[in-house]
């Protein structure tokens, strides 16, 4: 299998900065050779449920997931490998480090879902940090929206100090989103379900050190 990317990702004429030093870069058809490695992945990764615990509650997590460090292990399949060097040549400058970590998600229709969050667990309250989410399959609006306060208790208002607005994103089969600077302090994402009917759709999240 052969994968291809944009060779224009080092030009960030794509980049839309949020406020309080958020920023994201959407890169639509990114990856091509894509539908060959959502088929891949479909059977090679190892899916797994998970259930949370919600109050009174036990829930299923309505996705399936598969975390890899790969610091500690190769990645579940090589196409995976090659992403991360790609990626890692176009943004670790930048992030000051290399993304060490593959997680996937695995929509497997609109009752899929994943709720509002930042990746934030493992770095501290002022620490930014940089998230890439690739998709593959079917279309699913990637949502954000600025948190009520920051995880350092701050108010979270706009540089004009009134108040922000939230942003939704169709991403489609192929498309690159990197999040970045104070996106996960100060912003959060989810992927809400939704009544259409829709196919499965796969998230790949790169990830530097401790950043879940």
């Amino acid at each position: 299998m052969s994968l291809a990317v944009q060779g224009s990702l080092f030009d960030h004429a794509e980049r839309r900065w949020l406020d309080d030093g958020a920023w994201v870069d959407v890169r639509a058809g990114w990856l091509t050779g894509a539908d060959s490695l959502f088929d891949e992945l479909l059977t090679a990764i190892p899916w797994r449920a998970e259930q949370r615990q919600m109050y009174d509650k036990v829930l299923d997590v309505p996705r399936l997931v598969s975390f890899h460090d790969l610091t500690q292990e190769r990645a579940p399949h090589p196409g995976l490998a090659r992403l991360r060097v790609r990626l890692n040549d176009a943004y670790a400058r930048e992030l000051g480090e290399p993304f060490t970590s593959v997680g996937l998600c695995l929509y497997r229709d609109g009752a899929d879902s994943v709720a509002w969050h930042g990746d934030t667990i493992g770095r501290s309250s002022t620490e930014d940090t940089m998230v890439a989410v690739l998709s593959l399959g079917a279309t699913r609006v990637f949502a954000l929206r600025p948190r009520a306060t920051t995880p350092d208790g701050r108010e979270s208002r706009s540089a004009s100090g009134g108040r922000r607005t939230s942003i939704r994103l169709p991403q489609d089969h192929g498309d690159l989103l990197v999040m970045g600077g104070s996106c996960q302090r100060t912003w959060e994402h989810a992927v809400p379900k939704t009544a259409r009917p829709t196919g499965p759709r796969i998230s790949i999240q790169f990830r530097p050190r401790n950043v879940r």
